[in-house]
């Protein structure tokens, strides 16, 4: 199939992506995604791969619509769950998370 990416025609297949794929480890992602085999790769790592050109001369957009005409799945990265820290009246297993204030007054100790 001839699609163009950064207006550079390329003549590709499903197979030649594959195969180009082969070997390769996916990248950490966060936004558009593909599934090749049984891998997920980013979809702009794939993208230098198979074009052999740098990921900033060309969009996501571009790479995602190219490789679903191919008949590859793409989808967003699921949303990742906000971090809260814990409420400082909540010690954790290591300890609390702010400093334990000193009392001004002298403590009795026991004898």
């Amino acid at each position: 199939m001839r699609c163009v990416i950064a207006r550079f025609p390329f003549d590709l297949t499903k197979g030649e992506v594959e195969q180009s794929m082969e070997g390769i480890r996916p990248e950490p992602f966060t936004g558009l995604s593909v599934i090749i085999g049984r891998r997920t790769y980013p979809v702009m790592q794939v993208g230098e791969v198979i074009t052999k050109q740098d990921r900033r001369d060309f969009t996501t957009g571009e790479m995602r619509r190219a490789l679903i005409q191919l008949g590859f799945t793409c989808r967003e990265a699921p949303p990742t769950a906000p971090v809260y820290r814990s409420a400082p009246w909540q010690a954790t297993a290591a300890g609390p998370d702010w400093p334990v204030a000193q009392p001004d007054w002298p403590v009795a100790q026991p004898d």
